[in-house]
């Protein structure tokens, strides 16, 4: 299905430079922002006590910050949970204070504020947890680039692996570096939306690839250059439906779904916003870099190379 079609091809690879410089300068920068002011990690990898709480009313953060505030605990986060009537607290680790004492002072205080609050969970997070899953979600991390990079190979050719993890890399290190420089809390939800976003990227990037092979079987007379702008064209209409439709979906999400799914529905956004952008202004100028040919991606006839007569 087609919104539109464009009838000559749009040139991009003769701005392939500039894009490129552009994703050089914005990946520099996400990696500086990482190195000196690191990623802000919530609970789940630094450790603390997360306490689940309900009201019987919809609960009013203001004034249960407010009461939180009074114990002088440090960075914690309050957000809606489930319903509108139930809270969740997580509270960063303390020396010399155990998870159970930390949040009957915190349910103490609670009451105190309101009587109609109650207890439903209180879960502790130790820091070698947090530790564990860090490392599992960096293997994670290298195990889908791994997976990606051979199913790329196998199914078109070297050259386009290496281009799409590439480029794709330059999406999640953007996405980090987003949460780097405004130190938004880096949670298991948000690397759960990183791993999707590679993913997600690497689909665009397998359409262009595919599009870029078909036309050098179509195209015989035309240039990689020619043959890397038609399959672009080709498929801005596709690429409009999909990530379009898409982006609404996430965007609905980040403005309506709470505080819960905020970071969640944020780092997906952006992912998407920079995997269109990688897929087809840094993948196919880099795969044409990389020197790929029509020989690489087509295979010769060998009855025609023969001489050997085909019969009718």
């Amino acid at each position: 299905m087609e919104f539109f079609r464009i009838r000559r091809d749009i040139p991009f690879m003769r701005y392939a430079l500039v894009f490129n410089v552009i994703s050089v300068v914005t990946f520099l920068l996400a990696v500086l922002f990482l190195a000196l002011r690191g990623l802000n990690f919530g609970v789940d990898f630094r450790g603390g006590t997360v306490i689940e709480v309900a009201y019987g009313h919809a609960v009013d953060f203001t004034r249960l910050r407010g009461a939180v505030d009074t114990l002088n605990l440090g960075e914690y986060s309050a957000q809606a949970f489930g319903s509108s009537d139930t809270a969740l607290i997580r509270l960063p680790l303390r020396e010399g204070v155990s998870s159970a004492q930390l949040s009957e002072q915190v349910m103490a205080t609670l009451r105190a504020d309101d009587p109609s609050v109650t207890l439903k969970r209180v879960e502790f997070v130790g820091p070698q947890v947090g530790r564990e899953l860090y490392e599992n979600g960096a293997l994670a991390l290298l195990l889908v680039i791994a997976g990606i990079m051979a199913y790329l190979a196998l199914r078109f050719e070297w050259r386009f692996a290496v281009a799409a993890i590439l480029a794709n890399l330059h999406d999640v290190v953007i996405i980090l570096g987003f949460f780097a420089f405004f130190q938004w809390e880096f949670s298991l939800p948000v690397l759960a939306a990183t791993l999707a976003i590679l993913g997600y990227s690497v689909n665009e990037s397998v359409v262009i690839a595919d599009r870029i092979r078909e036309n050098f079987r179509k195209m015989r007379k035309a240039s990689v250059t020619q043959v890397i702008d038609n399959a672009i064209t080709s498929t801005i209409s596709r690429t409009i439906i999909t990530h379009g439709s898409t982006l609404m979906m996430v965007l609905s999400i980040l403005f309506f779904g709470g505080e819960t799914l905020h970071y969640f529905s944020l780092a997906l956004a952006i992912g998407i916003l920079f995997g269109i952008y990688s897929s087809v202004l840094v993948m196919a100028p880099l795969v044409r870099w990389l020197g790929v040919s029509r020989e690489d991606l087509v295979k010769p006839d060998r009855k025609a190379m023969s001489g050997e007569k085909i019969l009718p």
